[in-house]
């Protein structure tokens, strides 16, 4: 799935539950609104770099950190991530190198140089986070990418391939 951008509107949520994530991809470009149960999302063709620093509640959790970080791979500029609450956050790296993502870790800082675009690679999930980020990746990749090891992803993310399919992508889930 080339294409990147585009709007969405999420229904049956709390925004008020949201707010660190919200202001970090309001700060990375996109546009956000909010009601009582719905929040609406328009991305721009390329996100900006940001910082990231995870916190306990409220501050930005560190379960979103992947997927974030994953999207600030093609972002204009150098996006930092630094992690605050778990150490070994960082597993997924390698694998969004095979893709091409300029990313290092030292520490609990990780360093995103954003490029142009990531490529289809055969990447392996090593746990939910990190195999949700692989699939963030994926959908703004060149070419086709494999994500083995999906049972990771699919322990904490009911019909991901269906809800991602009904915004456009192009996913097929196989169970071996």
């Amino acid at each position: 799935m080339q294409q990147h951008g585009g709007k969405v509107k999420l229904k049956g949520v709390q925004p008020e539950h949201l707010t660190p994530i919200l202001h970090k991809l309001e700060e990375s470009g996109s546009i956000i609104s909010t009601g009582k149960d719905y929040i609406r999302l328009e991305a721009p063709k390329r996100l900006k770099s940001v910082e990231i620093k995870t916190m306990p509640y409220p501050g930005f959790p560190t379960d979103m950190q992947s997927v974030f970080a994953s999207a600030l791979t093609t972002a204009k500029g150098t996006s930092l991530v630094i992690e605050n609450i778990f150490e070994n956050r960082y597993k997924y790296v390698n694998e969004l190198r095979k893709m091409g993502a300029k990313i290092t870790v030292e520490g609990k800082i990780c360093v995103i140089k954003g490029t142009r675009r990531l490529y289809g690679a055969n990447v392996d999930a090593t746990d939910l986070r990190g195999g949700a980020s692989l699939i963030v990746a994926a959908l703004g990749a060149k070419g086709k990418t494999v994500v083995n090891n999906g049972q990771y992803i699919l322990r904490g993310y009911e019909e991901l391939d269906k809800k991602l399919n009904s915004l456009g992508a192009k996913i097929e889930l196989r169970i071996t």
